[in-house]
């Protein structure tokens, strides 16, 4: 059997490759050739990745941003049904493929461009898997600015936040529902919203991609997946 996510640091972190272009595939493979990492399988459509995604369970996608239409998100949803946990990241060519800000919502974890430095897309699969939201930097200040934001705006403190608030901003993070949070701690989802409003109220923030984005800039120490618990 499988070992749990939160060994993942243990084991090889598994990934699927979603991309239309044999080529680009056949790149990024070669690219995560490394001792903590294993290539699982590839696929060229949503149809397969499912499929594959169901079977491999992988514990992260690379997909193309053009295989997921501004129209039909949902198939995010669909691929981390198929692999539970496992982390999304969208590659594009160019940043009109798509804004991050609908991809976040819709569960990614983070957008990658294909002209980046390759060895990138290593570091990324690495530091999604540590629960981290993988943005070029340039797109953070953007995507604060497109939610009426700006970064010294964000700058405000987070030392009021409780161990257990920061527990569940770790889990939000890594794509958790409220639900999922409160099944794995042992609390009902109106007290997981009752954390997140005074969490929201604290850093002065409206919504949980407001809350990532002030995380992202303000670099907050968050529990790693491997050691969050339910303790209070």
């Amino acid at each position: 059997m499988k070992p749990e996510r939160n060994q993942a640091s243990k084991r090889k972190i598994e990934v699927l490759i979603v991309d239309q272009e044999a080529v680009f595939r056949m790149g990024l493979r070669r690219l995560l050739m490394e001792d903590d990492l294993d290539v699982v399988g590839e696929a060229e459509n949503i149809t397969q990745a499912t499929h594959l995604a169901r079977r491999a369970k992988p514990d992260v996608i690379f997909i193309q941003a053009e295989l997921v239409p501004a129209k039909s998100l949902d198939v995010l949803s669909k691929l981390r049904s198929a692999s539970a946990g496992c982390k999304l990241v969208i590659t594009a060519a160019t940043m009109a493929n798509g804004s991050p800000l609908q991809y976040i919502r819709a569960g990614a974890s983070g957008m990658i461009l294909k002209s980046v430095d390759p060895s990138l897309f290593v570091k990324c699969a690495r530091k999604v898997m540590e629960s981290e939201v993988w943005l070029p930097k340039h797109e953070v200040a953007q995507m604060a600015n497109a939610l009426g934001t700006t970064p010294v705006e964000l700058r405000r403190p987070a030392d009021t936040l409780t161990h257990r608030e920061k527990m569940i901003i770790s889990y939000l993070v890594q794509g958790w529902r409220n639900r999922e949070i409160a099944d794995h701690l042992s609390i009902s989802e109106q007290t997981v919203k009752n954390h997140l409003r005074a969490v929201y109220d604290k850093v002065g923030v409206s919504d949980r991609l407001e809350l990532v984005l002030y995380v992202i800039h303000q670099r907050v120490q968050l529990p790693p997946a491997a050691t969050v618990t339910a303790a209070s």
